[in-house]
């Protein structure tokens, strides 16, 4: 069975990023991540996301590079991120219990879902940049 995949996208706006907090599952409830979702059968990655963002944001988006590292979650789930152009839509959190705009100093400040933390040190040279 091939493993599922999951993608990320971080919405880079001048100096910061659009960040969600999650309304569920309880465990991660409350916690801030970056938006996104699964890839369906035969969707690609870029297709799975502009899907997921317009769907959970609200917003139309251009996907573009990868963002650091795959990362694993248990044996069957992968976890990738984008890099993310707005192209149309306000923000609004349709799934989520939130979103905020944040810079490359506020990320440590956060609590993560976990697997996101992965991402954090290319997230914030990015925004410094």
């Amino acid at each position: 069975m091939a493993a599922q995949t999951v993608v990320a996208g971080a919405l880079i706006c001048g100096t910061t990023v659009l960040v969600a907090q999650r309304r569920r599952p309880a465990e991660l409830a409350g916690m801030w991540e970056l938006p996104g979702g699964k890839v369906a059968a035969g969707e690609t990655d870029a297709d799975a996301l502009a899907r997921e963002l317009r769907e959970e944001l609200g917003v139309d988006v251009a996907v573009g590079d990868r963002l650091g590292v795959e990362v694993p979650l248990g044996e069957s789930v992968i976890l990738r991120a984008y890099l993310v152009t707005h192209t149309g839509g306000t923000p609004h959190p349709h799934d989520h219990r939130a979103l905020r705009w944040v810079s490359a100093a506020e990320l440590d400040e956060l609590e993560w879902v976990p697997a996101d933390r992965a991402w954090l040190p290319e997230l914030a040279k990015r925004l410094e940049a």
